[in-house]
């Protein structure tokens, strides 16, 4: 079987120009190096902690770093890049070229499974550009802005997941040509699952309307909704969400009292946005429990948001039980 690869679905695809192609392949190249260092392991010294905490008071790996240089690296040269900004970073970062993009990446994502050999992934957002010399508040950008998203899955196979807002894509790493290959065309997502995804340990901190969802899902058959549900938890959004894409579900990551001060534990430039325009690109839905996650004014770079995502009639349902 004949596959095309991400540089030919790219050149004729009707929502991309050379420019967005040229990001767009600088970031998959740049995730294959990623993908090389994370199969190398503990063989090139690259586990363990980095022994100093990010912006988000997180303390990072060393593939956390490495892999956000990897990226800064890449597209701080990248022509069509104005600037950047990082889950990792305080700040934007200024490219070296007035370009025509802004991109904004979590450089990888469950990075507390990398110890223990299991799925990571790199998440990206690309907005269009305001200001030949990027702005801070340039970034601030509502989510139905994006101009393409996507992620590339560290898996038993290397994936990237993809959407230039028009459809959902998904493409397999092949080892022999090194190239990315087109293997899922219009990805969609089921209206109704029998599989959901959440944080359990958190459900003391949970508000009511999530508490009645999860007690009526863990209820089953005998319950409410008459039927029996699975959980499924990655500790990786991107393995949660890559699951939704290839057999439905829904992922919560929803407001909890235990930090007041954080309104959510996902951040919304870096990870909600980029998943929700997938999920709504593949017929599924995404909100706060209370908002459409795309509609979001943002107000700061690091801001931060509930998350309800995935088959559509759960996550509406959610929201009715908050409204």
């Amino acid at each position: 079987m004949s596959y095309r690869t991400l540089s030919q679905f790219l050149e004729q695809h009707g929502n991309s120009t050379p420019q967005l192609n040229n990001v767009l392949l600088g970031i998959a190249a740049t995730c294959q190096k990623i993908d090389l260092a994370l199969q190398q392991g503990a063989l090139a010294g690259v586990l363990g902690s980095a022994e100093h905490e990010n912006v988000q008071g997180e303390t990072q790996k060393k593939l956390d770093v490495i892999s956000n240089d990897y990226l800064i690296e890449a597209l701080q040269n990248n022509p069509h890049v104005a600037g950047l900004a990082s889950e990792e970073l305080d700040e934007f970062t200024p490219a070296q070229h007035g370009g025509e993009y802004l991109v904004l990446f979590d450089p990888l994502d469950g990075s507390s499974n990398i110890d223990i050999n299991m799925c990571v992934g790199t998440i990206f957002s690309i907005l269009p550009s305001i200001h030949a010399d990027a702005q801070a508040e340039d970034f601030l950008q509502a989510g139905h802005a994006q101009v393409a998203a996507g992620y590339v899955l560290y898996g038993p196979s290397t994936m990237l997941v993809l959407t230039l807002g028009q459809g959902v894509f998904a493409f397999t790493y092949d080892l022999k040509s090194q190239q990315f290959l087109l293997t899922s065309e219009n990805i969609q997502v089921a209206a109704d699952t029998k599989e959901f995804a959440i944080n359990a340990s958190n459900q003391r901190h949970w508000e009511a309307p999530v508490q009645r969802y999860i007690a009526e899902l863990q209820a089953g058959k005998t319950g409410a909704r008459g039927k029996d549900f699975n959980m499924r938890w990655v500790a990786c959004m991107v393995g949660d969400i890559h699951r939704i894409l290839c057999r439905s579900g829904i992922f919560l990551y929803p407001y909890d009292s235990k930090d007041p001060n954080k309104a959510g534990r996902l951040r919304l430039m870096y990870e909600a946005n980029p998943m929700s325009l997938l999920i709504e690109q593949a017929g599924g839905a995404a909100n706060t429990g209370r908002v459409r996650i795309l509609d979001i004014q943002p107000t700061e770079l690091h801001q931060r948001v509930p998350v309800v995502i995935g088959s559509k009639n759960e996550v509406d349902l959610v929201q009715s039980y908050h409204q």
